[in-house]
Order: structure tokens, then sequence, then C-alpha cells
């Protein structure tokens, strides 16, 4: 009597592959970070209670200001250097100005003389917002 013998088709199972991909796109979502601007120096804001922000299609650029250092753009650079940056840009270019709150009035001066020179005139001094007291 010959046996006959009877092999099963082997199938992988998919669906705990498919939990791992899962959980693995799960966690580079979670995990990754998301950058909103590009800014080189940790600011400590001044606070105002009005203003109206501005939403352009212009060219904008960001400049920063403390107490010992200047960004243009999100990479540190000297007064020299930001000279050189500053002055190719069109008059009509849109400059945001990010002056830290504890900055000397002589030093926030110097950079405005310097954005006159150069007939930059089109200026926003960035803040935050104060929490309304209800």
């Amino acid at each position: 009597m010959a046996r006959k013998s009877r092999r099963e088709h082997l199938t992988p199972e998919l669906t705990p592959l498919i939990d791992v991909v899962f959980l693995l796109l799960i966690f580079f979502m979670v995990s990754s970070v998301f950058k909103k601007e590009e800014l080189a120096l940790l600011l400590n804001l001044p606070k105002a209670e009005q203003g109206k922000s501005q939403k352009t299609q212009k060219q904008v650029v960001t400049i920063e200001l403390s107490d010992d250092s200047v960004a243009y753009e999100g990479e540190e650079v000297t007064l020299e250097n930001l000279t050189e940056k500053v002055t190719p840009l069109a008059k009509k270019t849109l400059i945001n100005l990010r002056v830290d709150g504890s900055v000397k009035y002589e030093r926030l001066v110097s950079i405005l003389d310097l954005l006159q020179k150069n007939e930059l005139e089109n200026l926003s001094l960035i803040t935050v917002r104060k929490p309304s007291e209800k």
C-alpha cells in the first residue's frame, strides 16, 4: 500500500508583517522633528498687546539679534558679514527683525542704521502676543 504524502503549500503570514510596518511608520512620524522656521538664536521676544500678522508673497529676510550675536536667515554672522548680505537686497524686501528683549538699545540702533543705509525700510519687529487677562 503506497502512502500518498500530502504537502501543504506554505504561505508567509502577512498580518504580523503589516503590523510591524505600521508600527514603524507611526514611530517615525511621532519621533521626527518638524522645523517651522530656520532660527539660529534662542531669543526671549518682547510681548505686545496688539498687532497683526502679515502674510505676503514678497521676499522675506529674517535677522535675529541677541546680546552677543547676530543671525541672518538662520546662520550666525558678524556685523561686517551682515552688511555684505544686506547690500544686494531689493528695496521692497520685507525684513523681519527678531530682537531679544534684553538687547541694549544701542545695538538695535546699529542694525537699524545699517538697514537704513541700504534703503531697506520695509521692516517688521517680531514679538510674541501677551496672554489675555480675562
